[in-house]
């Protein structure tokens, strides 16, 4: 338990001191953007004079450091593809943790952080980030818990069970509200951009060093990989449901991007990561 305990505060440490950098890489690009902008223009032109300045909130799809299951070569996920896209690409501040569970996201140390940096008026050009990216809810779903959800096949089981799978719906439901509500004390008036992944197949393929996430479940529970693919299948969809009646509401200036049927086979490196083109 003390060994454990030890790697836990590493991780911790390692963990703020990597946020901790990327806050100081970002502010300095803002700076030297400010620079240059003061050359030419003041700072009231409009947004399609300067790059999109995003803040990003979110798990591993947002914060992959893998290529595909390979070793620690740089981060292949989607922030690492928006910086690099178009002739003006966005300048992004990435407080995104792999592994993070919505409600970790929303606990009071990441939402405490997530506040300071945006009342932190050298990390934007106008007091506040042109949006606010999310991914959230993959992981308090998947992993370990993921067997709660599960019904055992005993040749009548339905497979997902949906009493108890809306249930934790319900709470990273909550915790996109606590974000809606945060932006509109701290950033009125900043959209909100998130995902719905895309469905993955629960093959037990994983890194070395994490996971598998969906199969160990599904075999505890007795379901087969077809099957279990099946189950994911309709968890998620209900997933993009819940997301799509948030984005419904006009109050929550909420815009879902639909990711759902967009990989192919080849495109996932295991059961929740896509590769790097996939990403």
């Amino acid at each position: 338990m003390g060994e454990q305990l030890v790697l836990q505060e590493k991780l911790r440490k390692a963990i703020d001191q990597e946020l901790s950098e990327r806050v100081s890489v970002h502010r300095k690009n803002i700076a030297r953007l400010q620079s240059a902008q003061e050359g030419v223009r003041t700072l009231a032109a409009p947004v399609g004079n300067r790059p999109l300045v995003l803040l990003a909130e979110g798990d591993s799809w947002f914060d992959y450091p893998l290529v595909g299951n390979g070793p620690l070569l740089g981060d292949t996920d989607v922030i690492a593809h928006l910086r690099n896209i178009g002739a003006m690409p966005p300048t992004v501040l990435n407080l995104a943790v792999a592994g993070s569970t919505a409600v970790g996201e929303m606990s009071l140390t990441r939402q405490s952080a997530l506040i300071a940096q945006l009342q932190d008026k050298s990390n934007w050009f106008h007091g506040k980030p042109d949006a606010i990216l999310f991914s959230a809810g993959g992981n308090d779903i998947a992993g370990e818990s993921f067997c709660i959800f599960l019904d055992f096949n005993d040749g009548k089981a339905a497979g997902l069970n949906t009493t108890r799978f809306s249930r934790a719906l319900g709470m990273v439901e909550a915790c996109y509200l606590n974000l809606f509500a945060i932006r509109d004390r701290v950033a009125p008036g900043v959209p909100v951009f998130g995902h719905c992944y895309d469905f993955p197949i629960p093959n037990g393929k994983h890194p070395l060093c994490v996971g598998p996430w969906l199969k160990p479940s599904l075999d505890y529970c007795n379901w087969s990989v077809g099957k279990g693919t099946a189950i994911v299948h309709e968890a998620l969809t209900e997933f993009r449901t819940m997301l799509k009646g948030l984005e419904a509401n006009p109050k929550n200036k909420f815009h879902l991007v639909d990711t759902q049927g967009t990989l192919d086979a080849e495109e996932w490196a295991n059961e929740l990561h896509p590769t790097p083109k996939g990403f």
